[in-house]
């Protein structure tokens, strides 16, 4: 089978294995371990992300391949991160409610709602833009990397947003 079509069936399973198996795990409840020190670290991952992955298009468009390929794996390396320690976190802690109110409770249930959904299906984009880079194919690579940005990006944005939100109502 060539490898083209390896790497697309192994992105096609991973691209329906994490959420399913996020959403199986969120199921899981691990009592006697308090990891109510993690919503903040990996807030900061969000944050950080939405940096570099700026600074990796920044590195791009002034022609230091070099800098974005490491920037890009890192991002990569970090929301893998992200993802690990959002799940423990929620795998040992009760669901914290909003509290707030009005508009700005509509806004913060729009934020996390697409943060949720676009953070789903990202998860495609990037190993597909991320596969297309390590095969030497740069023209889809970049075809595909102006869809992929902008959706990650917001992803590691809302990732904070709905964190600041929701962090007075911690228990």
């Amino acid at each position: 089978m060539p490898t083209a079509k390896i790497s697309q069936r192994l992105i096609i399973g991973l691209s329906i294995a994490i959420p399913m198996l996020v959403a199986i795990l969120f199921r899981v409840k691990v009592p006697g371990y308090d990891l109510s020190f993690l919503p903040p670290i990996y807030a900061s991952i969000n944050g950080l992300t939405a940096v570099l992955l700026i600074g990796a298009v920044a590195a791009i468009k002034n022609g230091k391949r070099k800098v974005h390929e490491s920037l890009m794996k890192t991002c990569i390396g970090l929301s893998g991160t992200f993802l690990v320690m959002y799940v423990l976190y929620h795998m040992t802690s009760d669901s914290t409610s909003y509290g707030g109110t009005g508009v700005l409770r509509l806004v913060y249930y729009f934020i996390l709602i697409s943060h949720i959904l676009l953070s789903v299906a990202v998860v495609p984009f990037v190993l597909l833009t991320f596969s297309r880079a390590l095969s030497g194919d740069f023209e889809r690579h970049k075809a595909l990397a102006k869809f992929t940005f902008p959706i990650w990006l917001y992803v590691a944005v809302t990732g904070v947003i709905v964190y600041v939100m929701i962090s007075p109502y911690y228990n």
